[in-house]
């Protein structure tokens, strides 16, 4: 019995032969997931254990009780990995931020309770397990390193709440509770403010110095309070 051609179109093949084909690539797509899923499950019960990413690969593959091999059939290397684990907590917190906004109407206060949220998932400081399945502090603090070495992919990752807030922003200025002139700038710099307003916090002397999710969202609702700056008004 010869081997099955299969770089013969599948239109043309026969019904059967398709069947076959799609049953084993299915087949064969499962167990990658499953495996890679135990190397994510491995990683974050290290994150769980030991509060940082200070991990190494060999304790991955001890945890995950794979092969090392096994190991660079799909990841290149920690960063990898890290990077994943990083999409994974961007891709739990999309799914609550879709469902803290869904019952809400107003477009301000959507915006408000979406700015809040995402504060409490990207702030490290917070409790642990206040958002999320994992512990999320260490991949949140490693996420400004993977930010610069690897920019492309994680602006992919978070290319759906980059969406979400314009879309927030683009509804709040349409029904006049926000006038800003450029909508995706204002988005983006809301975004970027309650994203890394940790980073602010790890810095103040005091702890009532500490920006709080309700404090950043008012500053980016009204801001300085100035006027035109004269360039603008010229």
């Amino acid at each position: 019995m010869t081997d099955v051609d299969t770089s013969e179109d599948d239109a043309d093949a026969p019904a059967w032969r398709r069947r076959a084909v799609s049953r084993s690539l299915n087949a064969a797509r499962s167990r990658a997931e499953q495996r890679v899923q135990r190397f994510l499950d491995a990683a974050f019960e290290l994150i769980d254990e030991k509060g940082t990413t200070e991990f190494t690969i060999q304790e991955v593959i001890d945890q995950s009780k794979q092969s090392l091999r096994g190991f660079y059939q799909y990841f290149d290397g920690k960063d990898e990995l890290l990077l994943a684990l990083f999409e994974e907590t961007i891709r739990e917190s999309t799914l609550d931020l879709e469902l803290v906004i869904e019952s809400v109407v107003d477009p301000l206060e959507r915006l408000r309770v979406f700015t809040i949220r995402l504060h409490e998932w990207c702030d490290p400081s917070e409790k642990p397990r206040k958002r999320g399945t994992h512990n999320r502090r260490p991949i949140m603090e490693f996420s400004v390193q993977l930010a610069v070495d690897h920019p492309e992919q994680v602006k992919a990752a978070m290319a759906p709440i980059s969406r979400m807030m314009v879309e927030l922003v683009d509804a709040a200025n349409a029904a006049e509770a926000i006038v800003v002139p450029d909508t995706r700038r204002a988005a983006a710099l809301i975004q970027q403010t309650v994203m890394y307003s940790w980073f602010g916090n790890r810095l103040a002397e005091s702890a009532h110095m500490r920006l709080t999710a309700e404090a950043t969202w008012d500053f980016c609702l009204h801001g300085l309070g100035a006027g035109p700056s004269p360039s603008r008004s010229r």
